[in-house]
């Protein structure tokens, strides 16, 4: 039972009217002094703290023209107000985009700018206080940085730099997020979040392995740091170990060896996932890009595919060549980086899977467009194929299949609620609260088409609506993989369900036929 109030979900989505400080409480656990020291940040809050905030601020300042360009730029104009998913699901007024930028903006204009030196009160500028590094702790922790109040941003302001940056700033110092911290430590030290070792890795696969034989009849292969595979799948590794997740890898399995693709999985770089994004750390975000290109390297490969995670894939498209790069000993026939649905849309394209779409007839499906993927990237040769490419993979294994409304999908698509490293117990009130929108989304499409079930390609949101679906009275295991639905719908060469179709396709030609 949630020890907070849960949203109303109405006919309509309701804009509240404002509140203050309603979430003011809401703060994850602080980092502990070993995942501050094991990426580099204090173990504690610094003496003279302050200042050494202000020089962060002043180098970050320096370093990204475009940091200095959304702190000068907003003129209060509103747009972004009713935008933000959390403000919309909390009423809090500093929920809103611009107030919460206004945390920080109001302590670059005191220390960064002539009037905020010389007549702070007449621009609203303020000292560098514990009472404002409180809030920036709670307020930036409320962001999911999913960057939906830039699309509608006049000025293009991306208030998901500005939190990137406030994390940064704090980490510094030494007050970081527990969730973030630890996981990225992990990441770089055993190569993937969840911290499973080289031989637990191994043998989860061995399992899936089983699993996989037994259901078709066939030896699908899951393999582990294969040297000359021509494919590294570095995927979510909520792939390994979770429903939804693990049914995305067993059909990622399934299309790779369909097509008789030569591919492998890194112990060393077993991670898709790089929450150095989250914290506004490129050198962290950098270390593990880089375990990637090592392990590239080390096996030989020739492309790299990424598996279904919405900021893995972010980090991949915008960041990947940039931190780890240049990728020159790849094929270059290939993208730097691919993602798995279009590689999977590649050979669907190419009639060269054959699928049963009635094996997906018990569900009634919808998209969630995954915010890092529909805001941060693209897929395909064509702008907007990051939209087009997930929704084709559905409808080619899947008979029903209907789109919430549109000012909910595409690049107006609203955040999980979970993202940006709020996927922790320790937030799961903004968690429940910023799901609001689109579970007012989603339960439309369910009143007016009877749908079942939510598709998605991101790991956290996976986990995310798993977690938050009950509080709306939804099932939780509504939220299904995209590549769930390909394994259940694909036909494998030579499988019990080819011979099992094959008869009754069969069948149904003799009776025709009489």
């Amino acid at each position: 039972m949630a020890d907070f109030e849960i949203p109303k979900i109405k006919n309509y989505l309701e804009i509240p009217a404002v509140q203050e400080d309603v979430m003011a409480h809401s703060s994850p656990f602080i980092a502990k002094p070993p995942h501050q020291a094991g990426l580099g940040f204090p173990e504690e809050l610094v003496d003279d703290w302050e200042n050494k905030a202000i020089e962060k601020m002043g180098d970050l300042l320096g370093k990204y023209r475009s940091f200095q360009v959304y702190l000068d730029s907003c003129v209060k104009c509103g747009a972004c107000t009713d935008k933000c998913h959390y403000f919309i699901g909390t009423t809090d007024a500093k929920n809103m985009p611009v107030a919460r930028q206004d945390l920080l903006r109001k302590v670059y204009r005191r220390y960064f700018t002539f009037a905020g030196k010389y007549f702070p009160k007449l621009v609203g500028a303020t000292d560098m206080t514990k009472e404002v590094l409180d809030e920036w702790y709670s307020y930036f922790h409320q962001c999911s940085q999913c960057r939906r109040c830039s699309v509608f941003c006049p000025y293009g302001i991306d208030t998901a730099e500005i939190s990137m940056a406030a994390r940064e700033i704090m980490d510094e110092v030494g007050l970081g997020q527990k969730y973030c911290n630890e996981i990225i430590l992990k990441a770089q030290t055993i190569g993937n979040n969840l911290g499973l070792p080289e031989r637990a890795l191994a043998d989860t696969l061995i399992d899936l392995e089983e699993e996989v034989e037994e259901d078709t009849g066939l030896p699908v292969k899951y393999p582990l740091d294969v040297k000359g595979a021509d494919i590294l799948l570095v995927t979510p590794s909520a792939d390994f170990f979770a429903e939804p997740h693990i049914d995305g890898l067993i059909g990622y399995g399934k299309v790779f060896h369909e097509v008789g693709a030569s591919w492998t999985m890194s112990s060393k770089a077993s991670e898709a996932a790089n929450f150095g994004m989250f914290i506004g750390s490129y050198a962290n975000m950098r270390k593990l890009a880089m375990r990637i290109r090592e392990a590239a390297i080390e096996l030989g490969v020739k492309r790299i595919v990424f598996g279904e995670c919405g900021h893995a894939w972010r980090v991949a498209y915008s960041f990947l060549n940039t931190l780890a790069g240049p990728f020159d000993f790849l094929d270059p026939n290939y993208p730097v980086p691919q993602h798995i649905c279009e590689f999977t849309h590649g050979y669907l394209e190419e009639g060269k899977l054959r699928i049963n779409k009635e094996e997906n007839d018990h569900m009634r499906l919808t998209f969630h467009d995954s915010c890092n993927v529909a805001r941060g990237s693209r897929m395909g040769p064509t702008p907007g194929g990051q939209f087009e490419i997930p929704r084709k993979i559905i409808k080619a294994v899947c008979n029903h299949y209907y789109d919430m409304a549109q000012d909910t999908i595409h690049d107006a698509t609203y955040c999980c609620g979970g993202g940006g490293g709020l996927l922790t117990d320790d937030l799961m009130e903004i968690r429940v609260k910023g799901a609001l929108p689109r579970m007012q989304a989603l339960k439309t499409v369910v009143d007016d088409h009877g749908v079942t079930n939510m598709a998605a390609i991101c790991a956290i949101c996976k986990s995310q609506f798993t977690k938050v679906l009950p509080y709306y009275d939804f099932s939780m295991d509504m939220i299904v993989s995209v590549h769930q639905l390909v394994s259940d719908a694909i036909v494998l060469t030579g499988s019990e369900q080819e011979k099992e179709l094959d008869g009754v396709e069969d069948d149904e030609a003799e009776a025709t036929a009489e």
